[in-house]
């Protein structure tokens, strides 16, 4: 895999989602991994929810998958994603890591283990702190770090928590994430 974009997220992340990703072309450079809070107990919905108004392509990651450009990846419910350092995914049922599986610090920490400058990570809006841990790790392995406005995210603690622990991430309004991810791509 020559790169990914690794895109974490909690409580109010599907309206983000809903502005950020149809607005990525079907031709976008890298493939994208996601990981939403979503109860465990039910199918979350996400990939036929968002299918019908995304250019990319839409899927749930599956286990071994080598993931290709043009394509947007959901982390199952119930599942932790990870990047494997031959970069395909790998699926978990590990213990929840900050209350959660899906956790998004172990998709952004794996992903930043194998890919390194490769690696495009965004941290949107969220109740609790996970992602920030990776979002760090992100940054010093040499990848670009963003997050979504803490002032104008539908709930500021992730991308807060995200920011407090890499101050250099770049931070922008949602609707000006996929721009900057089409430059950097």
């Amino acid at each position: 895999m020559n790169g990914a974009v690794v895109i974490g997220g909690s409580a109010g992340a599907v309206q983000a989602l809903l502005t950020l990703l149809p607005a990525l072309p079907a031709d976008f450079a890298r493939p994208v991994l996601i990981v939403v809070h979503v109860p465990p107990d039910h199918d979350h919905g996400l990939v036929t929810l968002f299918q019908a108004g995304c250019a990319m392509q839409v899927c749930e990651a599956e286990d071994k998958q080598v993931p290709e450009p043009g394509t947007i990846y959901f982390a199952p419910a119930n599942y932790h994603l990870l990047v494997e350092p031959d970069g395909s995914m790998a699926l978990s049922a590990d213990d929840p890591v900050n209350h959660s599986r899906p956790a998004i610090d172990l998709l952004l920490e794996s992903a930043a283990d194998a890919l390194r400058s490769r690696l495009i990570a965004v941290l949107l809006t969220g109740a609790n702190q996970d992602g920030a841990e990776g979002l760090r790790a992100v940054f010093r392995a040499g990848g670009a770090a963003i997050v979504e406005d803490p002032e104008t995210a539908r709930v500021p603690t992730m991308p807060a928590a995200g920011l407090a622990l890499c101050p250099e991430a770049t931070r922008l309004a949602i609707d000006a994430i996929a721009p900057y991810l089409l430059r950097l791509a």
